[in-house]
């Protein structure tokens, strides 16, 4: 079937089949690998996107679901000069441990910090509830998303 969708602000068609994940497709179709796909039932969040500016994981979507919405990966948020506040906000405060997770985390954060551009710890501990890491704690996350909230918020 034909696909068209916009990617990272890129406009792209592609011919797939029916049955082809939208995390599957970005990874196989596109190699834009930073979506990564942790559990193919949507309860880790590593495979998270922005589908029309929301967060979604893309490994529980039809990449057909897709057809003419805007999909940003972490890929599209990475300016070429450098990171994204939140991506850097993650390194500065070691919001990452093998990084597995860290993609959908920051595109979860993007996700609540466009809606509250300064969220409380507690909303930002519920906003990453579907986001699961193995590798650490959470207060390291949580405090990256506060100083990366702020960071955009500087930027404004």
């Amino acid at each position: 079937m034909k696909l068209s969708l916009k990617v990272n602000g890129r406009t792209l068609e592609a011919h797939i089949e029916p049955r082809t994940l939208l995390a599957d497709f970005l990874r196989d179709h596109l190699r834009l690998t930073g979506t990564h796909i942790g559990c193919d039932t949507a309860q880790c969040g590593a495979c998270t996107v922005h589908l029309d500016g929301l967060a979604v994981k893309a490994c529980n979507l039809l990449a057909l679901q897709g057809e003419g919405c805007e999909v940003t990966t972490i890929e599209g948020i990475t300016p070429r000069d450098g990171l994204h506040p939140m991506q850097a906000a993650f390194r500065d405060h070691h919001g990452l441990q093998c990084g597995y997770c860290t993609p959908g985390m920051i595109m979860s954060a993007l996700d609540l910090v466009a809606r509250e551009p300064a969220p409380s710890r507690e909303r930002s501990r519920e906003a990453l509830e579907g986001n699961l890491c193995r590798c650490t704690g959470y207060q390291n996350i949580v405090t990256a998303v506060e100083a990366g909230a702020r960071a955009l918020a500087a930027k404004a």
